[in-house]
């Protein structure tokens, strides 16, 4: 190093702890990335996203909704940021959605397991080995519990609420069969991609005695399936339907 180019000690430090604070400032923000999305103003201000705004509007009036939408369009960031909401109890100002007063036993399905570890749990909780760095700040994470027979994948977590409560979110997938959604009574059921009627109606019944909620994100890739013509023609039968 030329003469006169080392940096003294103090500036050394200076610098140290400038950087030191960059780092946990980006942390930070990586850690509670819920509060980046659909801002007031900006390139990426909710306003430019009003199909995801009237789906999230028609919560508070629907008990079932379909988001159906093509590729890369945020159908399932949409699912995933609803359900961040859901569990934590953050809802934002602007929200005009469904909302529940505490803490919510919630489950988010895929098509196959490792569907719903790749498109469902990691933008929820962030990869495992930095968990905290998707939707769900990391502060809120209580804990999670193992998948067994799919690395990395998670059966169960448990979420802070904003009232002081819990929150349970099960992740599940329809290849388990219609079986493994038996049982107790949920207040959102979230199906990611096409369900089998067979687990759809049964994720309706389950949300029928608490004032629950059903949404499905979904494109059509296989064409008019018979989930989407029963929904579409129930829609249109009560004249509900709010997509064209």
């Amino acid at each position: 190093m030329p003469p006169g180019s080392e940096i003294s000690s103090p500036e050394a430090d200076r610098l140290q702890r400038e950087l030191a604070a960059i780092h946990q400032e980006n942390r930070r923000r990586e850690e509670n990335r819920i509060f980046s999305y659909f801002p007031d103003q900006g390139p990426y201000r909710r306003a430019l996203y009003p199909k995801h705004l009237q789906h999230f509007r028609m919560g508070a009036i629907r008990r079932e909704r379909l988001f159906l939408a093509g590729m890369r369009v945020g159908k399932t960031l949409a699912g995933a940021v609803e359900m961040t909401y859901h569990l934590t109890g953050m809802y934002p100002p602007w929200w005009e959605g469904k909302r529940f007063s505490g803490p919510v036993r919630a489950v988010a399905s895929g098509d196959t397991a490792k569907n719903t570890r790749d498109f469902i749990q990691h933008p929820l909780f962030g990869l495992p080995d930095d968990l905290g760095t998707g939707l769900i700040p990391k502060a809120a994470i209580v804990r999670t519990t193992p998948k067994h027979g799919l690395a990395e994948a998670y059966d169960t977590a448990y979420i802070r609420h904003l009232t002081g409560g819990v929150s349970r979110l099960t992740l599940k997938s329809y290849d388990q069969g219609v079986r493994a959604y038996y049982g107790t009574a949920e207040e959102i059921e979230w199906e990611d991609e096409d369900p089998p009627l067979e687990i759809h109606t049964p994720c309706l019944i389950r949300t029928m005695t608490t004032g629950g909620i059903v949404y499905v994100t979904l494109t059509p890739l296989e064409g008019r399936t018979a989930f989407i013509d029963e929904f579409l023609r129930t829609a249109v039968n009560r004249e509900e339907l709010e997509y064209r």
